[in-house]
């Protein structure tokens, strides 16, 4: 398998528990790891025959500034199953970073990871 990676998609939303981060809305951070088989791409040089990186950018970009949810964790899930619509990606590795949690003690930041793939 192999991985088309793409690291700091930066977008604001409005998700999280408290009122708060529901109204001022936050920057999200996330990474993705996209596993599928290049080998076709390749050798025709064809790109309708990979994953075009920048459109899963701008879907990335578009959930996380779409419907709030409470956790990251369906947040994650929500980015993973949009990478998932594209019929070569056969896995995912999402990970979403919350830098501006609602932590009252100093921190780097808050992520979240996780892995899905095609059934």
């Amino acid at each position: 398998m192999d991985h088309v990676v793409l690291r700091g998609l930066k977008a604001r939303g409005h998700h999280g528990v408290y009122p708060q981060e529901r109204e001022e809305g936050q920057t999200f951070v996330v990474d993705l790891v996209l596993g599928l088989d290049t080998a076709p791409a390749a050798i025709g040089d064809d790109l309708t025959k990979t994953v075009d990186y920048g459109v899963v950018a701008e879907e990335v970009v578009d959930v996380v500034q779409g419907e709030p949810v409470k956790l990251v964790e369906t947040l994650a899930q929500r980015i993973a199953d949009q990478c998932l619509t594209h019929a070569v990606v056969q896995e995912v590795e999402v990970t979403v970073h919350k830098p501006e949690a609602p932590i009252i003690v100093p921190f780097d930041d808050v992520t979240l990871t996780i892995h899905r793939r095609r059934p």
